[in-house]
């Protein structure tokens, strides 16, 4: 049966209530959540960059370079690879979505997060599954939702992976946004750990985060899955901040 005869009213509901842009609320297609010249606006992230966490540089550097958030530390990931900037549309898109609880902009983070793949780093990759980084039980329920646990699903469909949420966080720690790079990490170490009966022996893991800033929160989640025989541990989020 097609789909107007199942619901009626609703070419007269588009009429009343016509979509409109999440970002500036310019009419777009019903089913759309940005306009194409918000889609445009969004700032990719572009060479030079760090080739482990992404941190993109000004300099007019050609070869591959590590930058000195990563140059001095272990980081336990092999490689945090984003295809936009936190700034602009990114930024406003992925709040609204985080703190003011607008899912339906979960689909064009998504596609956002699954341009990553497409990186040179990624691409071609083998994965035996996605595993998103989880929030604490008490923020998940503060928040309702755990962002990256969404993002991951979305990303397992378009991929074809299985998506695995077999990180536990076991260690309610204060929000991230004002630490510096050594005040995050001490805040989140161990932090994480394995859920009960997790088995990642041999598994090349994809893991999955809404936006990158330090790498500490990645770097932490890798630690614990390569500590239980995880063979690779990539990450991919859709920002880089």
């Amino acid at each position: 049966m097609p789909a107007l005869a199942r619901n009626p009213f609703r070419g007269l509901v588009s009429l009343l209530y016509p979509a409109a842009c999440a970002v500036c609320a310019t009419a777009i297609e019903p089913g759309a959540q940005l306009c194409t010249r918000c889609v445009d606006d969004a700032p990719r992230l572009r060479a030079p960059f760090c080739e482990r966490c992404s941190q993109p540089f000004a300099g007019a550097i050609t070869d591959s370079f590590t930058c000195a958030n990563c140059h001095d530390r272990v980081l336990h990931f092999d490689a945090a690879v984003s295809a936009y900037r936190s700034r602009g549309v990114i930024r406003e898109v992925m709040h609204d979505f985080k703190y003011h609880g607008f899912l339906h902009l979960r689909k064009p983070l998504a596609s956002w997060l699954g341009e990553a793949l497409d990186d040179p780093r990624l691409a071609g990759r083998r994965f035996d599954c996605i595993i998103p980084v989880p929030l604490h039980p008490a923020r998940e329920r503060e928040r309702g939702f755990n962002q990256a646990e969404i993002l991951a699903k979305l990303l397992g469909h378009q991929v074809h992976l299985p998506v695995r949420s077999l990180l536990q966080r076991i260690r309610y720690t204060t929000t991230q946004t004002q630490f510096d790079r050594q005040e995050r990490i001490q805040n989140l170490a161990g932090a994480f750990r394995l859920r009960r009966g997790g088995v990642v022996r041999d598994l090349r893991v994809l893991l999955v985060d809404d936006v990158l800033t330090t790498g500490s929160t990645l770097s932490e989640c890798a630690e614990v899955l390569k500590k239980a025989g995880a063979v690779s541990v990539h990450a991919a989020t859709v920002a880089r901040g």
